[in-house]
C-alpha cells in the first residue's frame, strides 16, 4: 500500500533551510574548490557551481502532495514483483513538490511504454560534505534551474537523483508517479538516443578518482532495485552514461562499480547480473555479425543492402549513426554503437531488427523466413536458441539475447 509523505513531515521550517550551505566555504562554488561538470552533448556544463539561493514556494496543496514524495510500505521480497507491489527495501523518493521544483516550461511527455534499461550518471560537481536533506533539496533546485535556464530543457533532465547524503529525489516531473505505475515512463533529457527508453539516475558528486559514499551507494542500490522491480527489468540492464555517448560520465570509479551494482541488485531480484558484451566490427570484416549490424543500421534509417561485408558504405553509415547519437565517432562498431542500435523485439514486431534476429537464427540452422515479421515460428526458434544458451526462453530478444546472437 502506497503511503503519501508530506513535504515537511517532521520540521515545518525545513523550507527555510533550503539555501546553499553558505557561500563562504561552499565546496561547490568555483571560488571554493571549483567545478568542472561532465557537460552535455554540446560541451556545456551540465550543472551550475552552487545551489541557487533559498526561495520560499507556497505550501503545496493536497493535490500537489499526492503527486509529490512517495514513501512505499514494506512487504515480502519477490523477484520481478508486479508493478506497484512494495518491498522491505523500497526507497523513499522526495517528489518535485517536496523539494520546491519549478513547473516545467511545457508539459512533460508521458510515454505509453516503460523503459528497457537504467543509465547511471554522476553530476561532476564537488563532493559535498553536507549530507542534509536541506542540501539535497537545494541541489535539486539548482540542477533544475541550470537544465532549464542554461540548457534550454523543459525541466530537470534525469528522472531521479541520489544525493551525497543518500536522499533520493524525483528529477523530471511525473517520474515518480510513472515509476509507481510500472508501465509508463516520462521522456527525459539525460542521454542522447536513450531518452525514451531508459531511466536516468544522477549521482551527486564527481567519481573519477573516488567512489561514492557507502550510504550513497546503498541508496543507489535500493533505487535501482526498486526500478527493476517496478518495470520488470533485469540487473544486467543497468548501464553507465559512457556506454552510449562520448563522455567520461559516470566517472571511472563509479563506472568500475557498475558490475557490483548489478550484482547487488541481482541479489535482491534474482537473475544473472553479467552485462552484455559486443563484438568489435570494422572495415574489412564480413559474416553474419556484419549483416546483423547492417540490418540494424537500415532500421535506423541507413541506405544499405545487408550483404555481410563491412565496406565503405557500411563504415559511412556507422559514422553517421555515431554522430547522430553523440557516440564516439570512429566508424568502428563497438560497445556504444551496439548499445544504441539494438532494440528489444518480440512477437508482433515488424521491422529490420526482426530481420536481423531471423537471419541470425537461419544461420544457426533454424528454418524460418527472413521477412521482418515476428510471428510464432520466429518466437519458437528464438526460444530454442535461448534454451541452448542458458537464457530464459521467453522468445523475445532483449540486450542479453542480442549479445549472445552476435558474439
Amino acid at each position: 500500500m502506497t503511503q503519501i509523505a508530506t513535504p515537511y513531515p517532521d520540521r515545518p521550517d525545513d523550507r527555510d533551510h533550503l539555501a546553499c550551505p553558505g557561500r563562504a566555504g561552499c565546496p561547490s562554488c568555483p571560488d571554493h574548490g571549483g567545478y568542472s561538470g561532465h557537460g552535455d552533448s554540446l560541451g556545456r556544463a551540465e550543472y551550475p557551481p552552487c545551489p541557487a539561493p533559498a526561495h520560499h514556494p507556497p505550501r503545496p496543496t493536497r493535490r500537489a502532495l499526492l503527486g509529490g514524495a512517495v514513501a512505499l510500505g514494506a512487504a515480502g521480497v519477490l523477484p520481478f514483483a508486479a508493478a506497484g507491489q512494495a518491498h522491505a527495501a523500497d526507497p523513499v523518493i522526495s517528489g518535485c513538490a517536496v523539494w520546491g521544483a519549478r513547473p516545467p516550461s511545457e508539459p512533460v511527455k508521458l510515454l505509453p511504454t516503460g523503459p528497457h534499461k537504467i543509465i547511471v550518471h554522476h553530476t561532476a560537481t564537488a563532493n559535498s560534505a553536507d549530507y542534509s536533506k536541506a542540501h539535497s533539496f537545494a541541489f535539486a533546485r539548482s540542477v533544475q534551474n541550470h537544465h532549464m535556464d542554461a540548457n534550454g530543457w523543459i525541466d530537470t533532465g534525469q528522472h531521479f537523483t541520489v544525493s551525497r547524503g543518500a536522499h533520493i529525489l524525483e528529477g523530471r516531473h511525473r517520474s515518480a508517479a510513472a515509476l509507481q505505475d510500472g508501465n509508463r515512463q516520462v521522456e527525459s533529457s539525460h542521454s542522447t538516443g536513450q531518452n525514451t527508453v531508459a531511466v536516468g539516475i544522477e549521482t551527486e558528486g564527481t567519481y573519477t578518482s573516488v567512489e561514492p559514499r557507502t550510504a550513497q551507494y546503498a541508496a543507489l542500490v535500493r533505487l535501482c532495485t526498486h526500478i527493476c522491480r517496478q518495470y520488470r527489468l533485469r540487473a544486467y540492464q543497468i548501464y553507465g552514461h559512457r556506454d552510449f555517448n562520448q563522455t567520461s560520465c559516470p566517472g571511472d570509479r563509479l563506472y568500475d562499480l557498475l558490475p557490483k551494482l548489478r550484482a547487488d541488485v541481482a541479489a535482491a531480484i534474482g537473475g544473472d547480473p553479467a552485462a552484455p558484451v559486443w563484438p568489435l566490427l570494422r572495415s574489412g570484416d564480413s559474416g553474419e555479425r556484419v549483416k546483423t549490424l547492417q540490418h540494424l543500421l537500415v532500421g535506423h534509417g541507413a541506405s544499405l543492402t545487408p550483404d555481410s561485408a563491412f565496406g565503405p558504405l557500411t563504415e559511412t553509415a556507422v559514422r553517421d549513426f555515431q554522430k547522430l547519437k553523440k557516440a564516439s565517432v570512429d566508424g568502428i562498431a563497438g560497445r556504444q554503437t551496439w548499445n544504441q542500435l539494438i532494440i528489444p523485439v518480440g512477437r508482433g514486431d515488424t521491422d529490420d531488427a526482426v530481420k536481423a534476429v531471423q537471419s541470425q537464427l537461419v544461420s544457426r540452422g533454424h528454418s524460418i523466413a527472413v521477412d521482418g515479421r515476428f510471428g510464432h515460428a520466429t518466437r519458437a526458434a528464438l526460444s530454442s536458441f535461448q534454451r541452448g544458451k542458458g537464457l530464459p526462453p521467453d522468445g523475445a530478444a532483449d540486450a542479453r539475447t542480442w549479445s549472445r546472437l552476435v558474439v
